[in-house]
Formats: C-alpha cells, structure tokens, sequence
C-alpha cells in the first residue's frame, strides 16, 4: 500500500503531478483528545495524513539506519554519482527474512558527503531506483552527532568505559546531545514523507537513533514500531551515570518491541527501566512484555544470524579456490590460528597477542608449527585511543617475532591493510582455529563465518586435500563478553582479560582430539545455518505482528512533552470521570453507595505520614452527613489504627484489613466478613518471613490479626523483587495444606485467609442496603492499585444483578491512567479530593432545602 505522502514522492520523482481523493477519511496523526482516532476528523490538521485503509495486501516495511545499504562513488566524466547496493549490509541482508510480499523502503544516510546542490537529484535517483530515502546531514552536525555523542558517549558507555577523566574525551557535552536530538528528528522527518502510519511497519536500528521512536510516537500515536540495539546495553550501575538516561529509555519505550542480542542485554535494559523508571515487566508465555502507560513494550532476545548464501556465493568464486591454494602453500606445515577484529580499544588485539607470546613461551613445541595471523580491519572511530592500539598492537607483534620468529617463519602475522572479502574467507578456510578476545562486542559475527567456511565446499576440499565424506571440524576460542558467545555452546569461553587462561584455551584447541573438533563444528553449523539473518528478520517482524496487534483496539492519545513524550492506551470503554458528570448524577440520586480507598483519598502525595488529610477527613465528614449517603472506607491497616484515626467519623463505615474486619458506624461493632476457625498457620509463615526480613536489609513484617505482609519498599529494587519471589514460592510450599491465599503486591508479599479481600466489602454494603429497602441508584468507588480491583468487578457485575436500581449510575474510578478494570479514572488525589468538596458542597446545598436523615461512607487502605 502506498500512502499519500509516499505517493507524493513518487509523483515529483515522476515529475507527474499528485492526485488525491476528496472522498476518502483522513484520519489524524495525533490525538489531542481522547478518542477513537478512527473517530476524529483531521480535516483542519496540517500534518501528514494517510489514506483509509486500503484493500492491498502487500505489507511494507520501513527499515531505519544510521547509513543506506548502499556504495556510492562519484563519476570523474559527468560528475555524476554512481550508487550500488553493499551487499554487506545488515540492512540489506535482513530483507531476505521479510518475504516476498513485503515491499522495503530504507531511510538512512549515505556515506558519501553530497554537496547541497546534488541532493535533490540524488534523492529523487535512490527513491526511484533503491526506494532509499536518503537524511542529508551538514557535516558539522553529522561530526557532533557520529564522531561526538555516538562515539564519544554511547559507544564506550555501552561498552562499559565510563569517563572518569577529561584525559578520556568522555565528560558529557550538552551540544553532542542536542546535535544527537537533531539528527533523530531529521530522520523522523524523512520516515514522516513516506509512512502510511495505517498499514506500515518501521524498524529502527541501533544505538545512532534511539531517540527516534519518541518522535514517531508523536507524530503518529499508533505507528508500528520495532528498534533493534546491536551494541551491547550495559548494567544499570554503568547506564545511569549517563546525563540523559531517563530520556533514552523513554524514547525506547516509544517503541511496540526493543529487540537484544542476548538475554544479559535485555536484563541491564528492564533492570534500568525499574531503577530508573519504576517500571517492572512481566513474562507470559514465553514472551516478555513492560506496562508503560496501558501500552505493553515487548522485549525480544534472539540474536542475529549471517547471510549464509552471500558466503556460499563468494566460497564458490575461482578466487577464492586460488586464495586457499596460496595460503595452503606459504603455511604448509603449519597451524593457523586466525583473528579479525576492527582496529579498536574493546576488540582486545593486544590481549591475544600477549595470549599468543604465552603460549610460545610456555609450550616451545609449539615455536614453528604455530601461526597467528591477526587481519586488523580499520577502527570505526577515530581518536587517541585507536591510535594508542595500533601503537601498542605494532610494537607487541614485533617484540614477538623478534624474540620467536625465525627465518621464513614469523609466529604472528599482522594484515592492517584492506583486503577484498574473498580473502578474508580464504584465510577462514585455512584456519584450524578462529580466536575472538573482545572485552565486550555487542553480537561480532566472526565466529558465524568462520563456521560457514570451514564447512567448505567439494572444490575447496579438493584444493585443501580432504576427503569430501569425512566430517569438518573446527575451533573456536571466544571470549565470555560478546554476544554471540552464548548460542556457540561448543566453543571454549575465555575471559580475555585472563591472558594465562587464554593461552591455555588456545593451546587446548590445538591438542583437542579430530573426533571432538569434528562434534563442535557439526554442532556449531547446525545452529548457524538453521539461525541466519534471514530466520533473524522474520522473527523479529512476526514478533513486532503480534506486538502491534492491539492498537487498533485501544483508545490513544498522547501527553508530556519534548523526550518526556508518551503515548496512553486504554479500553476504548476507559475514560476520565468528568465532575460534572458526576455531580449531575449526585444531585438526581437518593440511595448513594460510596466506597473510597484510603490510600487513594486521605493521603497526601509528598509526605511519608500515613496518618489521614485532615482536610480530607473534614470532606469526608461533609459527605457522611448526608442522609442519602452509605460511606465507607476500605484499609489494609488494622482496625485499632482506624478506629483512633477516625473517631471523629461518627457515620463512617470502616473496613480494616481489606475487609476481613467491617464496622458499619463508629458506635457499633466490629463484625469479620468470614469465619476463620484459627490463625495457626502464622505460626508456620511468621519464622519464615523472619528469616528473609534478616537477610534484606529494608524489609520489614507488618502482623495483623487477619494476616501477616512481609514489606520490602525500602529494600534495593533488585534484591527485594527477586527475595519476594523466593519468599512467595517458599510460603506456597511450606503453607499448602493451609486454608489462606500467599500473594504478592506491590513491595510486598501477603498471608491472610482464603476468600478475604475487598470486593467482600462491596458486597456487604450492596446486600446491606437493599435489605434495609435503601436500593442503590448512585455508586461511587474509588481506588489506586490492585487489591481494589475486586472491589471494582464487585461494583461492575453487580450492574446486571438484583442489588442496583436498573437505572443506577456506577462510577469505578482508579487513580492514574493505567489498565484496570474501572471504567473510569482521575489523575491524581488533588484532583479526587477536589471533586469530593463538590459533592459535599451539593449536599450542604440540598440540606437546605429538605430534610436530612441518616448517612454512611467507605474508605480503603491498603
């Protein structure tokens, strides 16, 4: 389906001239009220719209990078450009995995500056030839952006190297960051003039755009969107020393799924995401999802895989055949042991060469018969750092080959020059042993070819000797910290800081036996021919599917500003409790059924007090004495607390302990909702709870006559959650044979009766009211998190039962805009504390018109 700026495009490129549908509903881009956008015209809206849905099936995919896979070259005749796809390109490779069916369009830089004048005509080439759309950048910006707050910030961030000196050119620069900021938004930009945010699906890639999504979200509320970070994602002691942290990952959430190499990644990412953000996530069904605003962020672990047929194509070339006959011959008699690694400070070069000088020094057998050859690509940065590597790197080699080599024989090969891509798969094919020390790579892909090429093919097994039936065997030696590590289960991990470990793995993969080499290849190929980036895309894209499944049925809109920015996504039924709505109701009613949460209504926002608003309670006293009133207020506390905090409260229900213990007035008793024959299995839970109480540190037991909660909201984030769910599974195991209900809740872990909980007081009052002819025809209930959730499904259902006047008006009303089950909400207390004084204000108005006889009330506290 092409959208209507798309199309545009197209036109101009054409040099035709765009036709548009007056007929068709445009729909808008961002919604400033709540509503359906399929409800809201945009006919006076300047953004870009799209069409209505359209009857085309064909799927189109939308794939953001920092750079096109493209080469581009300029003619020296015409001074025109030449421009061909890099075959080498991720971006490009990735397409194989998405179908057929599916039409790709790239958004990216070019690695070629382009003057001014040119980049219309260029534009106009890659759109109509490639469908690239090209993000012209003026080269100060792309400098601060790229070379500055990518390279200089990000990249060694992520990669664990924080900036504890100005020697270290890491001290954060806000200019960077906005210059970063910039780039993103030109990139939105360019994705803005062809999405047809309706059908489209947008693919953002890596650490140069993490910014993007937010600027997408915005424009389009409900745009499909997937980011992929190919860098690693540090821990979150490392991540929040960066300035902007919270900005980032906001920016990710933005996003409908964050794909990660590995399961460590993910983990830093949601561990950061709750430090820093309060947010916690939840695994179902093997999928990993964060609530972020009633919208769930999947998270995606699966590693990226090779283009296995590009491989295959280049094993195939008569160069390469040659190649191997070449190297087959200069190292006849010896063992090659292979490394490729950019020329950078994580790729750890000098620590195998220091690897590779112990292993001569201790095993001098070895001296001869041993040769490392180390292809040192280009550094993708530049700096003094990449200059200090290469120092080292050059004198390490040669302090080596003095003191090892001999004539004709030099231990350690060093290529720093560039070399075409069949040569580099040559000096695969020849290796007995491939060795990656980096101390940290996102994902490197080395070891993937290496086993593709080592697989060979029937010519180079001639040119090579070998028999063609028998089995191939190779090795791999792979440090512990790059991403690729985990799925290459027969490899042997090393930490390449340990260089006596590493010269043992090197010299263990020597003297492994063929058999077992033979076991490690054939489980190494396996894996990598059944994972390659083909499997890679089409995973993520069924993913980011399933993802965005749901938009369509959610209402959304969108608040907060600049990076700040968020999308809300809620049940279309979900809105905001107009006061005036409510107050309408209040004034035609005359049997009100009132249930508050304490928590959500007397306390105050900012004060660690727990002890009732006075204010509040003034209000609530105001709503009591209306004899058209049942107030009640439902607490987790214990009801000798209540009973002093309220005493003042001489018509107010109370429920204390989620409603294991009701008092209807503050004269009468105290009744339980349910008989609980005897409480001796606090004996079992109380010893229990002591013992993780001692070992995490801000926790804390709250015993209660009803029940006993373990409270960690003072405990490290971390610790607490993972202690509460050893605690949960421990109660569950120890307490089975007991008659009470083990929960979990927000910082705590509970133990109380089976069947107590707040949706009993809901029931109470409801069967209370009618047996006292008092049939409720207004019913307010209003709470914050999720024990009052029964509370709400009580008051719901009870919508279609016998307990409420058939024209009865119910408000189930929770705090803060998130899922539940209320169909209404407000934001914040001020605001429920502001709407209760106008309700108190028209009671005292109706008192003086007419009689007043007797009320009540209900609060909750958890």
């Amino acid at each position: 389906m092409v959208s209507r700026s798309y199309s545009n495009l197209l036109d101009l490129a054409y040099g035709g001239t765009p036709t548009l549908s007056q007929e068709k509903k445009r729909f808008p881009r961002v919604a400033t009220v709540p509503g359906l956008l399929s409800e809201v015209e945009d006919d006076n809206c300047n953004s870009v719209s799209s069409d209505a849905p359209s009857s085309v099936s064909q799927e189109r995919m939308i794939i953001v990078g920092n750079q096109l896979p493209l080469r581009a070259h300029q003619n020296t005749d015409d001074e025109g450009w030449c421009f061909s796809w890099d075959e080498d390109s991720l971006l490009l490779q990735l397409k194989d995995g998405l179908g057929e069916d599916v039409e790709v369009i790239y958004v990216g830089c070019l690695k070629e500056e382009v003057p001014p004048n040119e980049q219309d005509d260029v534009a106009q080439t890659l759109l109509e030839t490639f469908k690239c759309v090209p993000a012209f950048l003026p080269p100060e910006l792309f400098t601060k952006f790229y070379h500055g707050f990518c390279k200089q910030h990000l990249w060694p961030l992520f990669h664990y190297m924080l900036p504890l000196s100005p020697d270290l050119d890491g001290r954060f620069d806000r200019s960077l960051w906005q210059a970063y900021v910039s780039v993103n938004k030109i990139f939105a930009d360019k994705v803005m003039e062809v999405i047809n945010p309706d059908d489209d699906y947008v693919w953002v890639h890596d650490y140069h755009l993490m910014v993007l999504p937010t600027f997408l979200r915005k424009r389009f509320n409900r745009v499909k969107l997937g980011f992929f970070l190919h860098s690693p994602f540090p821990s979150s002691e490392i991540y929040r020393t960066l300035p902007v942290r919270e900005e980032l990952l906001r920016a990710l959430l933005n996003s409908d799924l964050i794909g990660f190499h590995t399961f460590d990644y993910a983990r830093h990412f949601l561990t950061s995401c709750s430090r820093m953000l309060g947010l916690s996530y939840q695994s179902k069904r093997g999928y990993i999802g964060l609530e972020y605003y009633g919208r769930t962020v999947s998270i995606k672990i699966l590693p990226v895989g090779i283009h296995i047929g590009q491989l295959q194509s280049v094993l195939n070339l008569p160069e390469t055949e040659a190649k191997v006959a070449e190297l087959r011959n200069k190292f006849r008699g010896q063992t090659v042991m292979l490394g490729v690694d950019d020329m950078d400070i994580f790729k750890g070069i000098s620590l195998k060469l220091l690897a590779m000088e112990q292993l001569l020094m201790q095993h001098t057998e070895n001296t001869g018969q041993v040769v490392l050859v180390q292809i040192a690509n280009p550094a993708r940065g530049r700096g003094r750092d990449v200059a200090e590597v290469r120092s080292e790197t050059y004198a390490t080699v040669k302090r080596i080959n003095n003191a090892f080599g001999r004539p004709g024989y030099d231990p350690v090969v060093l290529i720093d020059t560039p070399l075409q891509f069949y040569e580099r798969i040559a000096y695969y094919v020849i290796a007995e042993c491939c060795l990656v020390t980096a101390v940290r790579d996102g994902m490197n892909l080395i070891p993937y070819e290496y086993i593709i090429c080592r697989q060979g093919n029937e010519k180079l097994d001639q040119t090579l000797g070998l028999n063609p039936l028998e089995p191939k065997r190779s090795m791999l030696v792979v440090s512990e910290f790059i991403g690729c590590s985990p799925s290459l289960s027969g490899a042997i991990r090393v930490n390449p800081w340990n260089i006596d470990a590493v010269a043992d793995a090197m010299d263990s993969a020597l003297i492994l036996s063929e058999a077992e080499k033979q076991l490690r290849h054939e489980k190494h190929y396996r894996y990598v021919s059944t994972h390659d980036v083909a499997y890679w895309a089409r995973s993520f894209l069924q993913d980011l599917e399933r993802a965005c499944g749901d938009h369509l049925r959610k209402r959304c809109w969108g608040i907060g500003f600049g990076l700040g920015f968020r999308v809300v996504a809620m049940d279309p039924n979900f809105r905001k409790l107009s006061v005036e709505h409510i107050v309408a109701a209040y004034k035609r009613t005359k049997n009100r059924a009132i249930l508050l949460d304490y928590d959500s209504t007397l306390l105050l926002t900012s004060s660690l007090s727990t002890i009732p608003n006075v204010e509040a309670v003034g209000i609530l006293n105001n709503l009591c004495r209306d004899p058209k009133n049942v107030v009640f207020l439902v607490s987790a506390k214990d009801r000798k607390t209540l009973t002093e905090w309220f005493s003042c409260c001489e018509k107010l229900g109370i429920a204390a302990e989620n409603g294991y213990f009701i008092r209807p007035k503050h004269d009468a008793d105290w009744e339980t909702c349910i008989s609980v024959p005897d409480f001796d299995w606090k004996q079992i839970a109380e010893p229990v709870m002591k013992l993780y109480t001692e070992t995490t540190d801000g926790s804390a037991i709250e015993t209660k006559e009803s029940s006993l909660v373990w409270n960690y909201r003072d405990a490290d984030p971390d610790f607490g959650f993972c202690q509460a769910k050893e605690l949960l599974d421990h109660l569950e195991s120890v307490l089975a044979n007991e008659p009470v209900l083990v929960k979990s809740g927000q910082h705590i872990v509970e133990v109380k009766p089976q069947g107590v909980n707040k949706g009993l007081v809901a029931e109470h009052l409801l069967v209370t009211m009618k047996q006292k002819g008092m049939l409720p025809d207004f019913v307010l209930c209003i709470g914050d998190d999720r024990s009052d959730e029964d509370m709400f499904e009580v008051i719901m259902r009870a919508t279609a039962g016998p307990y409420l006047s058939p024209v009865a008006d119910v408000f189930a009303c929770t705090v803060g805009q998130k899922c539940s089950k209320a169909k209404y909400y407000v934001e914040d207390r001020t605001e429920i504390l502001r709407m209760f004084q106008v309700l108190a204000n028209a009671s005292e108005h109706a008192s003086k018109i007419a009689p007043r006889p007797s009320n009540r009330a209900i609060i909750d506290r958890v």
